[in-house]
């Protein structure tokens, strides 16, 4: 015969100890709170303190939340049938000293304890970004990190395009984009940003309105301008980090060296024909630019796509790789290609990461006390005098 829900509340019932309002409040010991509630609950309110984990993902992720599985923790739902459930199953997982809250948080609120209003999502950014909110590394508390990032890309072309997208559609909070360009024909092969309907209008007006229609919750800050010694620094400063996504030499150098005034990483991204790149320069902790590249090439050497040309997909793959890399900086997870150069092959499929070091002898990040000058290279990448 099948058991029903409080059957399965009565088995567990017998095994789970329970703790009044009263007892918890009176406790020292400091015990772990975990709110098994789903996210629109916590609209009406939080234990202060209390490790938000949902019921329905408490198996995959509580042994990341609470590593010791000694600890005093005491579980909490709304009306403290959830929690005895998810505290059986959390014996079941081997802590040796897990309760649940009687009554669970609507005894609490009407016993007269403290509670915080709750800073979290709306309904409609939990349903926007549900996806994120069950995944491990993210949920609500990197959700909402990712709502108050700043993030500022240079370029609205064919990697600013990709990157602008993901960047938007992931919920970064504030999108800054530098650009002084209008959309032409010869943009829509590859800036996916744009249409026909831009041509001639600047390319941070078209931005803006495609990645607002695409979420609301970004804010959107157009800088219709090229990036240049004069106006570098205060472009980029109070921004969390920076995507290049300039498709000319003298605009990396430039990027680079205001980076290393403003101590914020650059995600480095460029393309040529079939093959791209992808870097993070974090200032002072790995190489930078110039690390790798001290000089400008002379423009023989280094061909625009408007002269050598370019694959339409490839800045998509490399420009998508660029939001990846921005958000798991601002996520602080996995492993942020700082000190490691990505290098990738459209015809051949085959990508490659190449350790790069930091040059002690760097012109440019040698010395943390004194961060380079910032120059304009003209069209030769010679400084302009």
């Amino acid at each position: 015969m099948a058991r029903t829900y409080q059957d399965l509340v009565a088995a567990a019932l017998r095994d789970v100890p329970e703790v009044t309002v009263a007892q918890l409040a009176a406790r020292t010991d400091g015990p772990t709170l975990i709110d098994v509630r789903e996210p629109d609950e916590h609209l009406l309110g939080i234990i202060e303190g209390a490790v938000p984990i949902p019921r329905g993902i408490l198996e995959y992720t509580v042994t990341e939340k609470v590593p010791n599985r000694e600890a005093a923790v005491v579980v909490y739902c709304s009306a403290g049938h959830r929690s005895v459930l998810a505290a059986a199953v959390m014996q079941q997982l081997g802590y040796t000293n897990v309760a649940s809250l009687q009554g669970g948080f609507n005894a609490w609120k009407q016993t007269g304890q403290t509670w915080s209003e709750s800073d979290g999502l709306t309904i409609e950014q939990q349903a926007r970004y549900s996806r994120h909110l069950i995944l491990q590394g993210v949920g609500e508390t990197g959700q909402q990190q990712l709502l108050k990032a700043r993030v500022l890309l240079i370029g609205a072309g064919g990697l600013g395009s990709p990157a602008a997208l993901y960047l938007a559609a992931a919920g970064i909070g504030t999108l800054g984009i530098v650009d002084g360009d209008r959309v032409d024909a010869s943009n829509l092969q590859r800036q996916v940003l744009h249409d026909i309907n831009g041509i001639g209008r600047l390319k941070v007006e078209t931005a803006a309105g495609r990645l607002t229609a695409l979420n609301p919750d970004v804010s959107l800050e157009a800088h219709p301008t090229r990036l240049t010694a004069d106006n570098a620094i205060n472009l980029m400063k109070g921004y969390d980090l920076v995507v290049d996504g300039s498709d000319n030499f003298p605009t990396r150098y430039l990027i680079n060296d205001a980076s290393l005034h403003l101590g914020i990483p650059v995600v480095h991204g460029s393309i040529f024909r079939f093959e791209g790149q992808l870097s993070v320069f974090s200032p002072y902790e790995g190489p930078c630019y110039r690390c790798l590249f001290p000089m400008p090439p002379p423009p023989e050497l280094a061909p625009s796509c408007a002269e050598a040309g370019v694959l339409g997909v490839l800045p998509g793959i490399i420009g998508s790789l660029q939001a990846m890399e921005a958000i798991k900086l601002i996520l602080d997870i996995g492993e942020p290609l700082v000190g490691s150069l990505l290098t990738y092959d459209a015809l051949d499929e085959h990508f490659q990461t190449l350790r790069i070091e930091r040059d002690p002898a760097c012109t440019a990040c040698h010395d943390p006390a004194n961060p380079p000058t910032l120059v304009d290279y003209d069209e030769t990448c010679l400084p302009v005098p």
